[in-house]
């Protein structure tokens, strides 16, 4: 019942979820690393964007949605960009984060913990820090820093912290899974086994808890 529920109104989630299954499996062998490949990278959060779109009505999805959406293209964008040349899919992703701290900054808690605080301070300074400290490279430094703003803005939003802001934390750590593999510290085989799995979690935590609030189906915090 459920499983039929989410074909007939969610489809665009499953798909989504079936391309991010099937790049998983088809990325180390010949097929995926061509185009097809790419196709089920990058229509992966794609289709989120395209579930966040539908799911949302017009008259309910303003400013909030069409920033979600952007948001969502761009990453999508930069998930194809990043295997054919690294720095412009950076670019793309950083543009995907700006896009997002704007949606999360004009959504700000109104009376954030001390703990929740603490936490989205510890990310802004943090991850940029670790990204350097993970790669040696002040390039993905600064990069770090528009993946650590985006991360702490999610955090300090009044969207559910344990649902955008955790999968903002996941986006994090995929990200410096993937810089271990520029620097001094070997992680593996664990890059290649948890970077998508983790990145693509975190992409469909923010997508849909930030849908079910937009269709008041989630309370804010």
């Amino acid at each position: 019942m459920a499983r039929q529920a989410l074909i007939e109104q969610r489809p665009w989630l499953l798909a989504s979820i079936a391309a991010a299954v099937a790049y998983y499996f088809l990325r180390d062998n010949p097929v995926g690393e061509g185009t097809w490949g790419l196709l089920a990278k990058g229509a992966s959060v794609g289709l989120l964007a395209v579930y966040s779109w539908v799911r949302v009505p017009s008259e309910w999805r303003g400013r909030d949605g069409i920033l979600l959406v952007v948001a969502l293209v761009l990453a999508a964008a930069g998930d194809v960009a990043i295997d054919l040349n690294f720095v412009i899919g950076g670019a793309f992703f950083a543009s995907a984060h700006i896009v997002a701290v704007i949606l999360y900054l004009t959504n700000r808690h109104p009376r954030p913990s001390p703990t929740q605080k603490m936490i989205g301070a510890g990310l802004l300074i943090g991850t940029p820090l670790v990204s350097f400290l993970l790669s040696g490279a002040a390039e993905v430094a600064i990069y770090g820093a528009f993946l650590g703003a985006m991360a702490s803005a999610a955090w300090m939003s009044h969207y559910p912290r344990y649902r955008v802001g955790t999968g903002a934390v996941l986006f994090v750590i995929s990200d410096w899974l993937i810089f271990s593999r520029m620097g001094p510290i070997n992680l593996a085989p664990l890059p290649d086994l948890l970077i998508w799995p983790i990145y693509y979690a975190g992409q469909v935590m923010i997508a849909t808890g930030i849908v079910q609030c937009l269709r008041g189906e989630q309370p804010v915090r």
